[in-house]
């Protein structure tokens, strides 16, 4: 297995959104069939939807299959010692036609209580953003469940929540419990537990292809909601060819690389990273050989590849755990 160590790619696999629609094929490349696609899920072992390897010798092999096989080169040791031989981690690229729910997601220990799952904690990178495109993220002052629960039934819940308006290059930080939304006209980089444990508290009435709403989730919810208010966004710097700090939680690190000639790269074993590109085009050199990315591509490296060197002009979300 060592010697089929390298940086590696897995086919998107792509969701069918009611909110969704074509950025992720006119900007991002991936090869929808539809008008309403509104996720490519980049990286994932959720069940049902394991990734599976496009490229190199590993090509047509699930991620499970290869963390099984060599967890301490994939995952890292530090990571196979915390998470075993669980992916720990989601990676998407997101495209909202139109507003999403707005919907919330549980902590660690609802989420192990309630449905044997990961909690949901996760940060957004927004990539493009039409003129006027919004976000909606906690609530505007500190609440409560009764107050919430009165706008809810009152349909005036959008009054109490914090609506705020996104350019491209903002990025958010959304612990569990925080309530939010994303808004029309964003393509956003999602990077998040391992979970696909979301409550939806309203879904601005829509109805489906069938002409039926979507179901909603008020109960499970009210435990669920931190009603405090919290500052979301996340600024970074922005020094060239440098891993600039954007989050650093228990769940993940990310940086930000804006990369302009050539940067070397050493690693640890701890855990392993990946790249997101979001911008421009960029090359990678491990072992004599050379690949090459461009913007809307994910390569995850593996633990065990401990030095290389990338090199181009390209804006790159850099994703591991410490």
């Amino acid at each position: 297995m060592s010697a089929k160590i390298y940086p590696l790619q897995f086919n998107p696999i792509l969701k069918d959104r009611i909110w969704g629609g074509e950025k992720l094929k006119t900007v991002l490349n991936k090869p929808i069939a539809s008008s309403i696609t509104g996720e490519s899920w980049e990286l994932s072992t959720v069940a049902g939807d394991v990734s599976v390897v496009s490229n190199g010798d590993l090509k047509g092999q699930l991620l499970t299959q290869l963390i099984e096989d060599n967890p301490n080169g994939i995952l890292g040791t530090e990571v196979h010692e915390k998470f075993g031989t669980q992916f720990p981690l989601l990676f998407k690229y997101l495209d909202a036609r139109e507003d999403l729910s707005i919907q919330v997601h549980p902590n660690d220990a609802l989420a192990k209580e309630r449905h044997n799952s990961f909690g949901k904690t996760e940060m957004w990178y927004v990539m493009q953003a039409d003129p006027n495109s919004n976000i909606i993220v906690g609530f505007k002052e500190d609440s409560s469940q009764e107050e919430y629960l009165e706008h809810l039934n009152n349909n005036s819940l959008l009054s109490i929540l914090d609506t705020v308006e996104v350019k491209k290059g903002h990025a958010y930080f959304l612990e569990t419990g925080t309530v939010h939304a994303i808004g029309a006209g964003l393509l956003i980089a999602e990077i998040q537990q391992t979970s696909d444990i979301t409550y939806r508290l309203y879904d601005f009435d829509r109805k489906d292809a069938q002409g039926n709403k979507r179901e909603l989730h008020v109960d499970l919810a009210l435990e669920a909601i931190n009603y405090k208010k919290f500052d979301t966004r996340k600024p970074y710097l922005e020094e060239e060819n440098q891993s600039n700090s954007i989050v650093n939680c228990p769940y993940f690190t990310t940086n930000f690389i804006p990369l302009t000639e050539k940067m070397k790269v050493s690693k640890t074993g701890n855990s392993f990273t990946v790249y997101m590109c979001i911008d421009g085009a960029f090359e990678l050199e491990y072992d004599k050989t050379i690949y090459s990315y461009k913007q809307g591509d994910t390569v995850l490296i593996p633990a065990a590849m401990d030095y290389y060197i990338i090199t181009g002009k390209a804006s790159i979300l850099e994703i591991y755990i410490s």
